[in-house]
């Protein structure tokens, strides 16, 4: 039996049994689709918002990365109710390149990263991506959750956050006196810790409360609590859609001619692309209709991310809490990503003041509540007591996302998961007895690997010196260049130190 799913495809299994089923070939629009792309707007609102912030970017751009995700990617064929966006899962990424390479860099790296997309997507090659450890993109989803948690904290309470993981929780400790010391960042943390609270409560309130999307009502009722308290805390930050939009220019393309330029290429297509794929995986579990085209899916994101790299903004993949809500709110088609998408430009071009009076503690308080849902929390203790070395793969994985970096931290776990699975699959037994005559048979029976030479040569220099041997290799199913050298070399040894050759049997004799 397989590691355990992420988190977000185990909880949302239930649900296959009562979602609705797509419809794609009526040309009316679904009567749920226009209430359904409502209630996503709803949630991609703040949650756009909120990731932007936490990436260093302006808040602009994250809603221009949720309306390219609805009008170009919600358009294109791939997945009928998946919906596309700024992602959680990549705020750490865009981060370190903004640090690294700026705005400017952002948007070549994630241009380049949708046109890798669409080729990979034409090639057929989308289906690939799901050749990768669950337990190290589970690793790599809760690496990332810990990471947005610790720097979110800080946020929270209106304090500067360290720039590396390490000293982000050696910082913790200080945290509480400098919180003290600072008016200001007791009233942000209230304003925080009444939103986590709202968050965390509201599913639990009574269905017609819940009309309204919980991220949506714990940021307005924050809003109103910090215009009540003293003294003010610091709000978002907004300005025009076009004065933020820049083009690729000459200079940032050269950044292509670099290591770390290809690299973050690399990183960007990877994780985007398997947190896309995962996300399809669990939408399709929640409802009975057509199932992800995952190539198609993959030309449909990179069309996107190649829109969102020519308009310098955030990289956008498929979300799996927008896209539960789709689901659950009704949708039948891609009509309701697609006017979701509509919603949020109406609203950019009209309405954008408003982001003004959201507190920058309370989008810190909905990150901290998205990056949580990333813990595989439930589902690491079985995950532990059924598959150790999966749990240990996906532990290691989280902590050399948080340590190191993301795309480190996920070398780090592929690396592992590698060794992980070539050690399960080369088991090899060794077997000593004492035959007729004192002939010492050494018998191997399974897979002769490199992996197991230490436990082999064990065996074999604990046969007596002078002894007559036997090794049996007749039930060994594959035998590596190191093994066999190895036990040459052995056989070799114990013939010259003694009157009797080694027999050595194989298959063919």
């Amino acid at each position: 039996m397989g590691p355990a799913l992420p988190r977000s495809t185990v909880t949302a299994g239930p649900a296959a049994a009562t979602g609705p089923a797509p419809r794609t070939g009526s040309s009316r629009l679904p009567i749920g689709d226009l209430p359904a792309s409502l209630v996503v707007f709803l949630v991609a609102l703040p949650l756009c918002v909120g990731i932007a912030v936490a990436s260093g970017v302006p808040a602009e751009l994250g809603l221009v990365t949720g309306i390219v995700g609805g009008l170009v990617a919600g358009a294109l064929p791939g997945s009928s109710i998946q919906v596309s966006g700024p992602a959680a899962g990549l705020t750490v990424l865009v981060a370190d390149a903004v640090g690294a390479h700026g705005l400017a860099g952002l948007g070549v790296i994630v241009l380049v990263t949708g046109l890798l997309q669409i080729v990979l997507g034409l090639c057929r090659l989308g289906r690939w991506f799901r050749a990768i450890s669950l337990s190290v993109v589970e690793g790599m989803l809760a690496g990332i959750g810990l990471v947005i948690i610790l720097g979110q904290l800080y946020a929270l309470a209106d304090q500067p956050a360290p720039a590396a993981g390490p000293s982000k929780i050696a910082g913790l400790v200080e945290l509480p006196s400098r919180v003290a010391a600072s008016p200001v960042s007791q009233t942000a943390l209230t304003v925080g810790a009444v939103t986590l609270a709202v968050l965390v409560s509201w599913p639990r309130l009574p269905r017609w409360v819940r009309v309204v999307p919980g991220p949506l009502a714990a940021v307005i009722l924050a809003a109103a609590a910090a215009q009540a308290l003293t003294p003010p805390v610091a709000t978002v930050r907004v300005s025009s859609l076009l004065d933020v939009v820049a083009l690729p220019d000459a200079g940032s393309l050269a950044l292509l001619t670099s290591v770390a330029g290809i690299g973050a290429v690399v990183a960007f297509t990877l994780i985007a692309s398997a947190e896309s794929l995962f996300s399809a995986a669990a939408i399709d579990r929640m409802h009975q209709g057509p199932r992800t085209d995952f190539n198609k899916e993959r030309v449909a994101q990179g069309a996107g991310n190649t829109v969102c790299g020519l308009l310098g903004t955030l990289p956008m993949t498929a979300v799996i809490v927008r896209s539960a809500t789709n689901v659950h709110a009704g949708a039948r088609t891609k009509a309701s990503r697609v006017l979701h998408g509509c919603w949020l430009l109406l609203f950019a071009a009209l309405l954008p003041w408003t982001l003004e009076l959201i507190p920058v503690a309370a989008l810190a308080a909905v990150l901290v509540h998205a990056g949580a849902k990333l813990l595989p929390l439930r589902t690491l203790p079985a995950l532990w007591a059924r598959h150790r070395g999966e749990a240990v793969v996906l532990l290691v994985t989280a902590t050399g996302v948080v340590v190191l970096n993301l795309f480190e931290g996920v070398l780090v776990g592929l690396l592992l998961a590698v060794v992980k699975s070539a050690w399960v699959s080369s088991r090899l037994h060794t077997a000593v007895e004492v035959g007729e005559q004192g002939t010492v048979r050494v018998r191997l029976s399974g897979t002769a690997t490199f992996l197991r030479l230490p436990t082999v040569l064990d065996a074999l220099d604990a046969v007596p010196a002078r002894q007559p041997v036997e090794l049996d290799l007749t039930a060994v199913h594959y035998l590596d260049h190191a093994c066999r050298t190895a036990l040459e070399r052995w056989a070799q040894r114990h013939s010259s130190s003694s009157s009797h050759p080694v027999r050595v049997r194989t298959g063919g004799s």
